[in-house]
């Protein structure tokens, strides 16, 4: 079973409430919850009673200020615990309600609705297996929506205000890493472990100067909100960073890379928002000038797999991390200039 702790002040204090599957009614445990724990397995928060308005996905990690995390100001009053049981994934929708019209099957992941099936009016859907999350904007944005397995003969029976569906992803099982962070070096001082994303790390630590990853592999930068410079790390000891990784003692925010077996394919675009000429890797290439005749690209999609992007070949330089997903310029993926000399697959490298 899985493991959510609500909390009613920020930063894990006050008041608390431990759950451990769907509650359909927090407000008779708790007066309000403004920072949560989610210990073991994934949940869907929501802001009303009885799993009803805005939605919200949470997975293993810590939220220590809610309404920061989402960016509003929307209650929890009901959680319900997504199971992970094995299994394919196979979803059937329809451009009509109780299945009538356009007939379309999914079985993987969707970061545009509209380009892969020309449309994103999505009426009623009959979820055949696994649990998919229904987001309103392409690339995983806006409103998520919980899919469970089932009929939905109309969009408001999985709570949507209207039939528009940007994105569509699956809820998988995902191996958790696990990061130490220490205030001084050789793994001494104060310390703080995360097996999350975390937005904001200084709310933890003032410093940071070694750090250990047990297991996964994780993004670290300069600057909350997962800015600034990044750095990429594998399993193992860094017992002086500035050292090992060559940054200083301002580690901000952190992002968990899940582990990932499957295809990887990625495009490069000469231009703003995919366009102008492309150009298609589905391996490493340790320098993109040699293989490609061209070194500078404006904006990406990453259709499969995840990525490191290298200012300079032979993987040196600055690097940058891209998820599946589209980068309509090369700042959205936090790169300083178009530049692009060596780019490398992640693999399970655990």
């Amino acid at each position: 079973m899985g493991k959510i702790i609500f909390y009613e002040d920020k930063n894990f204090t006050g008041h608390h409430f431990e759950c451990s599957n769907d509650c359909e009614d927090l407000l008779h445990k708790l007066a309000r919850c403004s920072s949560i724990k989610v210990q073991n397995g994934c949940f869907m928060v929501y802001e009303k009673p009885n799993y009803t308005g805005n939605q919200y996905y949470l997975r293993r990690g810590e939220y220590p200020d809610f309404h920061h995390w989402t960016g509003v100001n929307d209650p929890v009053s009901s959680c319900r615990y997504i199971t992970m049981e094995p299994s394919c994934f196979n979803m059937r929708f329809y451009g009509r309600i109780e299945f009538g019209g356009q007939m379309m099957d999914l079985m993987d992941d969707c970061p545009s609705v509209m380009d892969r099936f020309h449309t994103n009016d999505i009426f009623s859907c009959n979820v055949k297996e696994g649990n998919w999350l229904f987001y309103e904007h392409p690339n995983y944005h806006g409103r998520m929506y919980l899919i469970r397995p089932g009929e939905y003969t109309r969009f408001s029976e999985w709570g949507g205000r209207s039939a528009r569906v940007g994105s569509i992803k699956r809820i998988m099982e995902i191996t958790m890493g696990k990061i130490i962070f220490y205030e001084d070096r050789n793994f001494q001082g104060h310390s703080h472990e995360c097996v999350s994303d975390c937005a904001d790390l200084h709310t933890y630590f003032n410093r940071c100067n070694s750090i250990r990853v047990e297991s996964g592999c994780f993004m670290v930068y300069e600057r909350p909100n997962y800015m600034g410079n990044q750095y990429y790390l594998s399993r193992g000891d860094y017992s002086d960073n500035q050292r090992a990784i060559g940054i200083g003692d301002c580690v901000r925010s952190c992002r968990m890379i899940p582990q990932y077996k499957g295809s990887y394919r990625l495009r490069l675009y000469e231009n703003f928002d995919m366009s102008g000429q492309m150009h298609e890797l589905d391996d490493d290439c340790p320098n993109l000038q040699d293989k490609l005749n061209m070194s500078d690209f404006n904006s990406s999609n990453v259709v499969d797999g995840h990525w490191l992007l290298y200012e300079q070949p032979n993987y040196k330089g600055r690097v940058h991390y891209l998820r599946p997903g589209e980068y309509r310029r090369y700042s959205d993926w936090g790169g300083v200039s178009p530049r692009v000399g060596s780019i490398r697959r992640i693999e399970d490298l655990n």
